[in-house]
């Protein structure tokens, strides 16, 4: 299993929308390194769930529930997307001010690569993340 995180703008895509609709494909992605991390999920892997711009935080988990395949809403063959559906909600939020001040934290993607929409995480830093969000 692996680990990952996926961002979302909450107008493009909110938490309190996932949670609504439990089951959706992940699209939309239009950098190559973001893609390529999105053609490396396989089913089962858990991605954490960050909400970017307004509130800047990770709010819960999704899990991949079909392996990358051709995005849907683009006719360039190029781009990918994955289904997750709704796996947990965290006890409380994560910032990413909590992220950039602990020390476990500092390599993470999004403090190193903050643009990038989809990005892998060790199991070091999603168990550290767990122990935060519980």
């Amino acid at each position: 299993m692996s680990y990952w995180i996926i961002k979302s703008d909450p107008e493009s895509y909110s938490w309190d929308q996932m949670k609504k609709d439990k089951q959706t494909f992940w699209d939309g992605v239009r950098n190559y390194q973001a893609r390529n991390n999105l053609r490396d999920m396989k089913e089962g892997d858990i991605c954490l769930f960050y909400i970017s711009n307004k509130g800047k935080s990770l709010l819960g988990e999704v899990e991949v529930l079909k392996s990358s395949y051709p995005d849907p809403t683009t006719d360039d063959d190029r781009w990918l997307a994955v289904d997750v559906r709704f796996h947990l909600e965290y006890n409380k939020p994560l910032s990413l001010a909590e992220i950039k001040s602990n020390k476990k934290l500092e390599n993470i993607g999004l403090v190193k690569q903050s643009r990038l929409s989809v990005m892998p995480i060790t199991i070091q830093e999603y168990n550290e993340i767990r122990k935060l969000v519980d």
